[in-house]
């Protein structure tokens, strides 16, 4: 019998087995902020290895790009992010305390303490901006603050989520709070340089800051995360925008099944009930969590809002040229966004497992080949010399291709269930037979069954 892990306990297994640490911990730590261990650096690594793989190496038609964390700071109020990217917040005077409203009343409902009648009217009244009547809610509905038990609460404000700071020039400067816009700033050098034509797509993989009122759940809503995203330039017209939104949502879906081998049960899309300011259609693709469902990926239309602004404020020309129409026009944008960080956390709470059979039990990490941290691990039977020369001889050599371990510490039983927790598929066990026939014991997580090969084969 296979169980999941649950949060907490996915929390624990990430630090205890190298994954995943509370960042600067030793200070009693940063709230939603986490630095990752050996282990997780490399699983991070390979997932982001598999999305550059399918999204430019598979398509001749989307480049890559890495842009700067700090840019201007018109780029921002041209995005919309200084105007309207906030969350709605409210202070409790007693517990000093700052909750998301939103969120909040979320948590409420998820607790049984309000119906839903009451969380629907709050969401409508937050998706209206209608600050006063919020503040009346709690006050009417004696919401009380979970910490001082008093419904003390300060006047419902707008909390605007990007980290600023000052320059040396005393400007006001952000860390970016998406990586997208990076990618439309340098739309024209890119599509010019690589000599694209549309439809064409611009992919990134970067670093984004959010100053979020209320982080939780592990690494699923984090300050300092990690995004892959892709923007796909079309010609204007319903027509395009249909058919590139419907293609890439059945390409991101599959990549997670047929990639990632999430079962197309835990997966599901959810289109958004309210869209964003600069969206014309827009869906989530979410996975079934330990907390349940919820986003690992966006697909949206953004419509020429993000370059249509740009040129505006920049007041250079961002139109493209269409060769064969000789049409110029400002190129509408699909856009594929999903978050790197989620997706460690997802691949976490699929694959590590707690198995019980014949009265034994083992945790495994039964992640896909291509993404495991570490993809052999050689390991001489005992720690004798003999051995261990020959070992480390073959771990010199695989080591070139693959990303290998050695280890010749403890008992042979204990060093394979280390390596099944942190999900290595194959472990190379030398022992004295090598020495007389040049032959090791390959042992398959998975299975655990074990067969002979020869050195040379490996």
């Amino acid at each position: 019998m296979d169980k999941g892990l649950s949060l907490p306990e996915i929390v624990n297994y990430c630090k205890e087995y190298g994954f995943i640490f509370q960042s600067s911990e030793v200070y009693d730590g940063v709230q939603a902020i986490y630095d990752y261990g050996h282990y997780g650096s490399l699983l991070k690594q390979n997932v982001k290895s598999e999305w550059l793989k399918e999204m430019v190496q598979k398509h001749n038609n989307i480049v890559n790009i890495d842009s700067s964390i700090i840019m201007h700071p018109m780029i921002w109020k041209a995005s919309g992010h200084v105007d309207n990217f906030d969350d709605l917040m409210i202070d409790n005077k007693d517990s000093k305390k700052r909750y998301r409203v939103d969120v909040f009343f979320e948590q409420l409902l998820a607790e049984g303490k309000i119906s839903k009648e009451l969380f629907d009217k709050c969401n409508e009244l937050v998706n209206n901006n209608s600050l006063e009547d919020i503040y009346d809610l709690f006050v009417e509905n004696n919401i009380k603050c979970p910490v001082s038990g008093t419904c003390n609460w300060t006047p419902v404000r707008h909390f605007n989520l990007m980290f600023n700071f000052r320059d040396i020039d005393d400007n006001t400067m952000y860390l970016r709070p998406e990586t997208a816009q990076g990618i439309y700033v340098n739309f024209l050098n890119i599509q010019r340089s690589t000599h694209q034509k549309i439809p064409f797509g611009i992919a990134q993989i970067g670093k984004a800051f959010r100053n979020e009122i209320i982080a939780r759940q592990f690494t699923f809503r984090m300050r300092e995360f990690e995004q892959m995203e892709m923007q796909f330039f079309i010609k204007p017209g319903e027509d395009e925008r249909v058919k590139y939104y419907e293609y890439w949502k059945e390409q991101r879906m599959n990549w997670y099944v047929n990639v990632l081998n999430i079962p197309r049960e835990k997966l599901r899309f959810k289109p958004h009930d309210k869209l964003a300011h600069y969206a014309k259609a827009a869906v989530d693709i979410e996975y079934e969590f330990p907390f349940g469902f919820k986003e690992i990926e966006g697909i949206h239309c953004r419509g020429d809002y993000d370059l249509s602004n740009h040129e505006r404020y920049c007041k250079k020309n961002l139109h493209i040229l269409d060769p064969e129409t000789n049409e110029s026009f400002i190129p509408n944008v699909i856009e594929t966004s999903c978050g790197c960080d989620r997706i460690i956390l997802m691949l976490l709470s699929e694959f590590v497992t707690n198995e019980s059979s014949d009265d034994k039990q083992r945790l495994v990490f039964r992640i896909n080949n291509d993404l495991a941290p570490i993809k052999y691990a050689i390991l001489p039977l005992m720690k004798k010399q003999e051995l261990t020369t020959v070992a480390r001889d073959i771990y010199d050599k695989m080591k070139l291709k693959y990303m290998c371990s050695y280890d010749d510490s403890g008992s042979i039983g204990k060093r394979y269930v280390r390596n099944d927790i942190i999900g290595t598929p194959y472990c190379v066990t030398v022992d004295y037979q090598t020495l007389e026939d040049s032959t090791v014991t390959i042992r398959h997580r998975d299975t655990m069954e074990q067969k002979r090969v020869n050195v040379e084969n490996l």
